[in-house]
């Protein structure tokens, strides 16, 4: 198998949607030519041609009512946001349009399109390009929100996504996008969505993270067993929407512990409905509180200070080591 990494996975799943079903279509600004902004749909312009790989004027707005309409014509488009922090202008068509269609048209039509965006930060990038704003679309029903942890996940994730006939964000953390490689099939292959993954089984507390914060939570994990013994399972949510709260529950009978790590705000996040959802379907499994460890309730920090404003290692340790001592 070869060795992609999540930019170059997510390029396959793309090459390979449009190549099975001609309904499929890629849009979005300099995605067409330059193969944009981090090159993940670098040549597909050149190999399915300027009908169904092009480049948009730079206004989101028109983006998502170019992809409603194509939704109600039949097609899939895949649209690509730049910057999550640009997803305002957008909403309106998501939100209001996308979200409700079958709802609205009492099932006649369907609204099977993916929002492509980056996110997340580590890379000391400008205001508006680091944001995690999954809490929000999360809040809107009819909206489906998966976040990949690595290309393996990203290439199969993507393309259960553009099957499906609901509007998918697809949210690539922008940190993973060239960290690490991994084997990826080099054929078309899938994974459900709503299924989240243990990636590593444990027997004392669960750790439950998603995109960046699995590799900052499986590193806080192999930090805690080999100082303290201390044995995390870790979850993998890869879907934000809907979530797979029986892995969670099933992994909350065996250890009876458990923390949530998110790279958002505290406030109102995935992490608090986690933590909600286990409180109604596992409460008298738990033996203590379940944590969260998130970024503070602040507009999202200048490079000069992220290190300290992102969790880390040490912080999710302090968690575990919380739920532990209570």
């Amino acid at each position: 198998m070869a060795q992609l990494t999540m930019v170059q996975a997510i390029n396959e799943a793309l090459r390979l949607e449009l190549k099975r079903d001609p309904k499929v279509m890629v849009f979005g600004e300099d995605v067409g030519h330059v193969g944009g902004v981090f090159r993940a749909t670098e040549g597909l312009q050149k190999e399915f041609g300027e009908t169904r790989v092009f480049d948009t004027p730079l206004a989101e707005s028109g983006i998502g009512g170019l992809a409603v309409g194509l939704c109600v014509q039949g097609f899939r488009p895949v649209m690509e946001v730049q910057f999550i922090g640009f997803i305002f202008e957008v909403m309106d068509s998501i939100a209001v349009q996308a979200a409700r269609m079958r709802y609205r048209s009492g099932g006649v039509y369907h609204a099977p399109m993916v929002i492509r965006t980056p996110f997340g930060g580590g890379l000391k990038a400008a205001e508006l390009h680091t944001d995690s704003l999954e809490g929000l679309l999360i809040q809107t029903p009819g909206i489906k929100v998966v976040c990949p942890s690595n290309p393996y996940d990203a290439k199969g994730l993507l393309a259960s996504a553009i099957r499906d006939n609901d509007p998918v964000f697809f949210m690539e953390h922008l940190k993973l996008y060239r960290s690490f490689r991994q084997e990826v099939p080099e054929g078309e292959y899938t994974i459900p969505l709503g299924k989240a993954n243990v990636v590593k089984e444990g027997k004392h507390v669960t750790v439950i993270a998603y995109g960046q914060m699995v590799h900052t939570a499986l590193k806080a994990a192999e930090e805690l067993e080999k100082s303290k013994g201390i044995s995390c399972e870790v979850i993998d949510l890869r879907t934000l929407m809907p979530l797979d709260i029986d892995t969670i529950v099933e992994s909350i009978k065996k250890t009876n512990r458990a923390i949530v790590v998110q790279e958002a705000q505290k406030t109102s996040g995935v992490a608090a409905e986690v933590i909600a959802q286990i409180n109604e379907k596992a409460i008298l499994h738990l033996e203590a509180p379940v944590l969260r460890v998130a970024a503070p309730d602040t507009v999202y920090a200048f490079g000069q200070i992220e290190d300290e404003w992102l969790p880390t290692p040490a912080r999710i340790a302090d968690g575990v080591n919380k739920v532990l001592a209570y």
